[in-house]
């Protein structure tokens, strides 16, 4: 055989690149089954999913308008959505942030509030399952029972209310309109401080409470001329 045909009659070895195949799944843009999107607009509050299945939800929230908003998961307080089960606050323009909540069967309101103030614009949701007992969050703001929210011009104190009940944990909050920062304050009835947060202008601080005694509470602005004192009567 001469020397071209041996060269000819060798095996000649092709190497072939490997294909990678990836898995298909059944959930999109790295989320799961337990993941619901929440897109907050100014004058909206897009809830992608209004029935689920008790147990861990992550509301992955997307602020798609112009102010600063926070979402909250309302609970039945009686007859209305008021008891707090989880929040996510301070979610700028163009942001998104994880709220991740346990829920039991049940019905709550999803609420997105542009500007961080009121009562939020509304979704009701239905949690169907097995688990059983009170919902819980892992965020680390603990749930509560309700807010109470004020606001001040520097001179006076708006809003809020004047009795709640022994017991209840509130979330207080003041927006503060006035000219420079405000300290906002709450009292006890013996006088000692429950809490207090400074709050710049143009801006809303909060403070949670729980009302551990009855009698004369006292939420106190501080940081004007003087200082502007509300009584809340707690019984």
């Amino acid at each position: 055989m001469s020397r071209v045909s041996r060269m000819l009659a060798l095996p000649i070895a092709i190497t072939v690149p490997a294909l990678v195949v990836t898995g298909c799944s059944s959930s999109t843009s790295g989320g799961s089954s337990s993941d619901v999107a929440v897109t907050a607009k100014d004058d909206s509050c897009k809830v992608a999913r209004n029935a689920l299945d008790a147990g861990s939800t992550t509301f992955k929230v997307k602020n798609g308008g112009s102010k600063v908003t926070e979402v909250y998961v309302y609970g039945l307080n009686g007859d209305e959505y008021t008891k707090v089960v989880s929040e996510v606050e301070n979610i700028g323009p163009g942001t998104s942030r994880d709220m991740t909540v346990t829920l039991s069967a049940g019905t709550y309101e999803i609420a997105c509030k542009p500007g961080q103030t009121g009562n939020g614009i509304r979704t009701k949701i239905t949690v169907a399952g097995a688990v059983t007992g009170t919902p819980t969050t892992s965020a680390s703001e603990a749930a509560y029972d309700r807010e109470i929210e004020f606001e001040t011009d520097g001179s006076a104190l708006t809003g809020g209310a004047s009795t709640a009940a022994k017991g209840e944990k509130i979330e207080f909050k003041l927006e503060n309109k006035a000219t420079g920062t405000r300290n906002f304050e709450i009292k006890k009835p013996d006088g000692s401080v429950a809490g207090e947060v400074e709050i710049a202008t143009g801006t809303t601080g909060e403070l949670i409470v729980e009302l551990d005694a009855a009698g004369a509470w006292q939420i106190i602005v501080e940081g004007g001329a003087d200082d502007i004192v509300r009584t809340l009567t707690v019984s």
